[in-house]
Formats: structure tokens, sequence, C-alpha cells
């Protein structure tokens, strides 16, 4: 019943909800995939700007953990990060604050306006033009920091 197929970039794969609330657990839920989408775009934006600054890291690790509080009702996303790094206290610093800059966490940290537009057509589900925002929106981050 909520299996969905997600397309982009010439991927595709299901999204769905757990059996327990009446899906079929054949994919990733919509929270699953916002929390991912936060941990990859962490991992980059450290990467990034680790090159920028030619800081050797080895591995970056990102753990995004999801929950709503229940007397806030506010979304609370939890992120573990683990650098694989030989780097002094304050370069450590700089990428934990090169994370906190990435893309999706300031999104999600400031809200964003969302418009619903009703089509009165389907939906072409060809190959759309590739969202090139998130690299200009991360070297921006890593320019930020850089400067002060």
């Amino acid at each position: 019943m909520f299996q969905v197929e997600v397309r982009a970039q010439g991927t595709s794969f299901l999204s769905d909800e757990p059996i327990s609330s009446g899906g079929m657990a054949s994919g990733p839920g919509p929270f699953d995939l916002l929390s991912a989408a936060l941990g990859a775009c962490t991992v980059m934006t450290v990467k990034l700007y680790a090159r920028h600054k030619s800081i050797a890291v080895s591995h970056v690790q990102v753990m995004i953990t999801h929950q709503r509080d229940p007397e806030s009702r506010r979304d609370v996303f939890e992120r573990s990060i683990f650098i694989d790094a030989a780097v002094t206290e304050d370069e450590m610093k700089q990428l934990l604050a090169a994370a906190d800059r990435c893309p999706v966490s300031r999104t999600l940290g400031a809200g964003a306006d969302i418009v619903s537009i009703h089509s009165q057509t389907a939906i072409a589900t060809g190959r759309r033009a590739r969202d090139e925002t998130h690299m200009c929106a991360m070297e921006q981050a890593c320019d930020e920091l850089a400067t002060g």
C-alpha cells in the first residue's frame, strides 16, 4: 500500500513503511531517507573541507538517529561523527564545524519553504536536470568556514 518507487539521476529504489505500519518493509522509509541525506551530506562536506585545507582524512563515518520529541513535537536528529585522521585538536574542531555547516544540516535547522503545485496531468517520470545546488552549497559552507 505504501511502497513507492523513488527515481533520481538514473537510479531507482523502493521506499516503504514497516510491516507494523501496514507497509511491506521493502525499502527505507521517508525519515530514513532524510537521515541518510543528512549523513551523506555531512560526510561529503567534511571530506570537501579536508581537501580544501589539505588535511589528510582516512575515513569519515556518520550515524544519524531520528526521533520526535513528544513534548515539543519537534523532530530531533542526533548525528554521531567519526573522523579517522591524524590531526591537531584545532583541525578536528574545524572538521566538526564543517559538518555543522553541511547544506542538509542547514536546511533542516532553518526549515524550508515547501510549495505544492497541483498538476492537472500525470507527471513525466523521465530524467530531469541534475540538481547541482548541493555542491555549490558545500563549497560555500567550506569558504565561509575558511574565512571565519
